[in-house]
């Protein structure tokens, strides 16, 4: 016996539609026969994309020979690539028995649309479910596998905190993209931000160990004048004893970012209390990129956030708001105490989702684990 996994590997965006509703378009896949009767798929290559707090489906299909194979004995597995050799488990189904892993439990479901659907759905989802997913399909002692991308509408960002550039080990931004509602970028986001207009002169850790920093504009501080653009490469750094900056990745917002309107300006310990009696807590920096990003927030006005850095973002650029691109302002760190600005806030959405009321698909048993966007800013981030 044997089964061929056809995966749908197609071009997919998900922009704000309510959970359930989003699982986008199916492109027309051609299944031809040959003299011997087995299958040949032909695919089309691409990834599927959503945002943070939406639904997706990773599709995945397969045929078997015999035709009669009974469906109690095909297993499906679905296992996320982490690193070259490692996975790490999804969910895995047998027949009519099911089970979800770890961070995965209660929003991976099977998207069960016909016979040989392998397809799965992520509802609610995260940063962190950026990646790549393997569908394996197993029918006694015959399998098979496929792979997919999940991708991510978001931002990219360069992040470093109030000690100083080029303070962090590899984990310590992992950490701090972390505290400010981010991920650490993948080189794939990063090269995408170049090509959208980002350009940082100082080299940050991305999610694979590697260390790297975009160029739009090449100039002799940034690795000489007379080298093209694109995406610097320090190659792949040591964890533990060497430092850069980070940058990080976030992605559309569960809920929303507002400068609060006040008759005066405070200091940091004036505007954290000032955000709390509106209902609301100071915005972290991932989340201030969000919504400069998908709110489409212009705020001509620096105001405090999380971090104890003072920025705001601009959609429109005019003279007097920072020159002549748009992108998040960032003014650095002053003394808390006594140096008075506005405050950004963030106030969550009541549902804690931006995919809207989600729809909730129990699984049918349980399985023992088995051993064997509008007009849309550029992310040019200018420093004034």
């Amino acid at each position: 016996m044997s089964v061929v996994v056809l995966l749908l590997t197609f071009a997919l965006s998900v922009i704000a539609l309510p959970a359930g509703t989003d699982k986008g378009r199916r492109k027309v896949v051609h299944v031809l026969e040959d003299d011997t009767g087995a299958v040949i798929v032909q695919t089309a290559p691409g990834k599927v994309v959503t945002h943070r707090g939406g639904s997706i489906t990773l599709p995945c299909r397969f045929h078997h020979e015999p035709e009669n194979t009974d469906p109690a004995r095909i297993r499906i597995k679905w296992t996320k690539v982490t690193d070259a050799l490692q996975f790490e488990d999804v969910f895995v189904s047998l027949g009519r028995q099911q089970r979800v892993f770890g961070k995965y439990r209660g929003r991976v479901f099977l998207e069960q649309a016909g016979p040989g659907d392998a397809s799965v759905i992520i509802q609610n989802v995260t940063l962190e479910d950026y990646g790549r997913y393997e569908c394996e399909v197993t029918n006694d002692m015959e399998d098979d596998t496929g792979f997919v991308n999940l991708d991510l509408e978001g931002v990219v960002f360069p992040y470093y905190p109030r000690v100083g550039r080029y303070k962090l080990n590899y984990h310590q931004a992992e950490d701090a993209c972390k505290q400010q509602d981010a991920i650490l970028a993948s080189h794939s986001q990063l090269h995408k931000a170049w090509l959208e207009g980002l350009d940082w002169c100082n080299a940050g850790w991305l999610e694979d160990g590697s260390v790297q920093y975009p160029i739009s504009h090449p100039r002799d501080q940034c690795g000489r004048k007379d080298t093209p653009a694109g995406v610097r490469n320090y190659g792949y750094r040591h964890k533990e004893d060497e430092r850069y900056d980070a940058f990080c990745f976030t992605s559309k917002l569960n809920g929303k970012v507002y400068f609060l309107k006040r008759f005066k300006k405070v200091n940091y310990a004036e505007a954290m209390k000032a955000c709390i009696r509106d209902g609301s807590v100071v915005a972290k920096v991932g989340q201030l990129y969000a919504a400069w990003k998908f709110q489409l927030l212009d705020r001509c006005e620096a105001g405090w956030l999380e971090d104890g850095s003072i920025r705001y973002p601009i959609v429109n650029p005019r003279s007097r708001c920072g020159g002549a691109q748009p992108g998040v302002r960032n003014l650095g760190f002053p003394d808390k105490k006594f140096r008075l600005y506005g405050v950004f806030c963030f106030r969550k959405s009541k549902d804690d989702t931006t995919g809207g009321a989600q729809t909730t698909k129990p699984p049918i048993g349980s399985l023992t684990r088995n051993k064997s966007s509008n007009s849309i800013p550029t992310n040019s981030t200018r420093e004034i």
